[in-house]
């Protein structure tokens, strides 16, 4: 596996433009996009006269701006009245493309409520087909339109770090950018794939793991050299040559010459036995056993494919999943599955082909790319991909022999974790049907938010709020709350619980105050009459802000609390609240559940919906009481020097440097203050001034 290589291919600007943009007759702005981390290129903002289009929506609109589009490649924005984008898409000429939407002949659905719905468009002149393709990707990565095929994960993978700006390079796992010095090696699937290949490369070349500081600082070898994970470089127990040698056969490995480095270690326990060194001997025998261990962990290893990735695309029920292998310099550094948001009616192609321009758009791109599906303007994307990455980068679709063996194992992948995925979501579906039905409410709900207060005797109280859905815990939406007041008195949880229904409602009903109830039947039914067919789809691919139903764990007095809120905020009958209180001892399954308009009641035992609600309740417990640990951790270690307006921590440091402690730096005197580097007089008045009030 070699090194990612970094390079920077600036492109042209405006005066490489066709010549039928006429820029002085239009509204233009020189803007510099980004295409992605290796690739940047100047292009035009380029917005036409619409002043005869105010007013208009839909095709009337863009019939009215199409007219003087130039026939150039480019990217276009569909915006609607609030200004949200609703899809970005590049052409080869922006005249021809948004001329097929201004005819008002559409192929799907889809295209037509997103034309419906298009009040504006903006549009980004570039100098290639190519930088629009870049351009496009980019745009949906940020703006996340909601009639563009959606990547749902955007976690950077995880690298082996062989440092190189140390005598003593160490072994790291690391994951963002990759600003320092050193070999990068990966990407890896999975940070605990990097964590065990970590784990099991120091066994095999004894490389430190610890920081700088740390290796400084050490006056006699640390336990990773008792147990042989380390060379011991830091106290000389290994001379720099030596522990060089080492660092140099752990990048042969890494770097896809695996058979050479085993057979040199091979070679050399040989020549320790012949000396009937057997202790030496042994240790290069612990250090093969140590590399197999790697090898026999990285499953279908190919002897024909040196470094690619590998997708494939499966859809069913309405939903999509792509896997994606990863293969370097022969060796298999695992796999991720990824659901992407796609309309159900988009082909399988389309999908892929979107997919495939942002995942690359932050992410290193190997020289190979094999898929399951041929993709639209497959060669352009290959194209785009070799400017990003300044080398040639093959994208293909196997007819046989290994690489299509590749191409079918991860269409099984994707078939199975797609089959996983709908099972679940079937359950989780049976669950939410079941959970409308005990607490009499109209449909299954869409939105489920549970709340709970975390706190010892009143202090650092902290509230939190856990969000599920038809797809499970939504652990985006998951909100904490400091308690803030200083009216409430400790420990008083109806107190508190008050504070956190204010503060979330709030804000709820001044940022999405006009935005319908997901649960609301009627407003269902009138989006599906407008809509037609689609809008089930629409609904599942957008989660709701307004919650159809708020659990609280508490009982009466909770309850009682806030329901008065709701009530005060008018949204009293817009949200169902249910309490949960624990039931006799506090044994789970003896709960009861206080319902508005019914008596408290429990639940069977053995009920599903009871196991439902109590996943719910412990899920928040578990983010309350984090929360409130991690705050709690944080003002154990406070200073009273935090509260001092102008100390930062430079001189907060130089502080605790000069006197030891805070209370020491409180005791000083104004000419002791003014003697620590970076204290001046007017800053040793103020911090004199905050311990004295006299």
């Amino acid at each position: 596996m070699s090194p990612v290589d970094h390079k920077n291919k600036p492109r042209g600007g405006a005066d490489d433009l066709p010549p039928d943009i006429d820029l002085e007759d239009e509204a233009v702005e020189e803007i510099v996009e980004p295409a992605g981390p290796d690739v940047a290129f100047t292009a035009i903002d380029w917005t036409p006269h619409a002043g005869d289009a105010e007013g208009m929506v839909g095709a009337e609109v863009i019939q009215t701006l199409v007219k003087r589009l130039p026939n150039a490649p480019g990217v276009y924005r569909m915006m609607n009245a609030a200004g949200d984008v609703l899809y970005v898409g590049k052409a080869r000429s922006l005249k021809k493309r948004v001329t097929n939407y201004a005819q008002g002949r559409f192929h799907t659905t889809r295209i037509g409520r997103m034309v419906r719905e298009t009040s504006t468009m903006e549009f980004v002149v570039t100098r290639t087909e190519i930088e629009a393709l870049l351009l496009e990707a980019n745009l949906i990565k940020r703006l996340r339109p909601r009639f563009n095929v959606l990547m749902r994960d955007d976690k950077s993978f995880p690298y082996i770090l062989l440092t190189g700006d140390h005598v003593s390079p160490g072994i790291y796992k690391h994951r963002g950018a990759r600003s320092r010095k050193g070999d990068y090696f990966g990407p890896f699937a999975s940070a605990g794939a990097v964590g065990r290949t970590i784990n099991s490369l120091q066994r095999a070349f004894l490389l430190r793991s610890c920081t700088n500081s740390f290796y400084e600082n050490r006056t006699r070898p640390c336990l990773l050299y008792q147990i042989k994970r380390c060379a011991g470089p830091c106290t000389g127990e290994v001379s720099h040559q030596d522990y060089a040698e080492l660092v140099g056969e752990a990048k042969d490995f890494l770097s896809g010459r695996s058979q050479k480095v085993k057979t040199e270690i091979s070679a050399a326990m040989q020549q320790a036995s012949e000396a009937l060194d057997f202790e030496r001997a042994a240790i290069y025998r612990d250090r093969l056993a140590a590399l197999s261990h790697v090898q026999s962990h990285q499953g279908i290893n190919p002897a024909t494919v040196d470094e690619a990735d590998v997708f494939a695309i499966h859809q069913e029920g309405g939903q999509v999943c792509i896997q994606v292998f990863f293969f370097r310099t022969g060796q298999n550094w695992g796999n991720r599955a990824y659901f992407p948001k796609a309309d159900p009616a988009l082909e399988a192609a389309e999908v892929l082909g979107s997919f495939l321009a942002q995942f690359y758009d932050d992410k290193p791109t190997p020289r190979t790319v094999l898929l399951s599906h041929g993709v639209e303007d497959q060669e352009l994307l290959a194209e785009a991909l070799s400017t990003r990455a300044g080398r040639k980068v093959a994208i293909s679709v196997p007819q046989r022999g290994e690489k299509k063996d590749l191409t079918d194992n991860a269409l099984q992948n994707a078939r199975e974790a797609l089959g996983r995925r709908l099972a679940e979501t079937s359950t989780q579906g049976r669950l939410l049907a079941g959970f409308a039905e005990t607490f009499g409410l109209a449909k299954p709900p869409v939105r489920i938010e549970v709340y709970d207060n975390s706190h010892i005797m009143g202090t650092n109280a902290v509230g939190a709020m856990v969000v599920a859905g038809p797809e499970g815990f939504v652990k985006n939406q998951y909100r904490k709350f400091n308690i803030r007041s200083t009216e409430i008195t400790p420990g008083d949880d109806f107190g508190m619980m008050r504070e956190v229904m204010e503060r979330r409602f709030s804000r709820l009903l001044k940022e999405h105050g006009d935005v319908a109830v997901a649960g609301d039947a009627a407003a269902g039914e009138a989006m599906a009459a407008e809509a037609g067919d689609d809008i089930e789809d629409d609904i599942s691919g957008s989660f709701p802000a307004w919650p159809d139903v708020i659990l609280i764990d508490g009982g009466q007095g909770q309850m009682t609390a806030v329901r008065k809120i709701l009530s005060d905020l008018g949204i009293e009958d817009r949200v169902v609240a249910i309490g949960i209180a624990k039931g006799q001892d506090r044994d789970a399954g003896r709960e009861r559940f206080f319902v508005r308009g019914r008596d408290s009641f429990s639940l069977p035992v053995r009920d599903p919906v009871l196991y439902f609600v109590q996943r719910l309740r412990d899920e928040v417990h578990r983010f309350a009481i984090g929360s409130h640990r991690a705050r709690r951790k944080k003002e154990m270690v406070k200073s009273p020097l935090d509260e001092i307006s102008g100390i930062g921590p430079g001189r907060k440091r130089a502080l605790l440097l000069a006197f030891g402690t805070a209370k020491a730096v409180s005791r000083a005197a104004i000419e002791d203050l003014r003697k620590v580097d970076g204290i001046s007089e007017q800053v040793a008045k103020l911090v004199y001034n905050h311990f004295h009030e006299s």
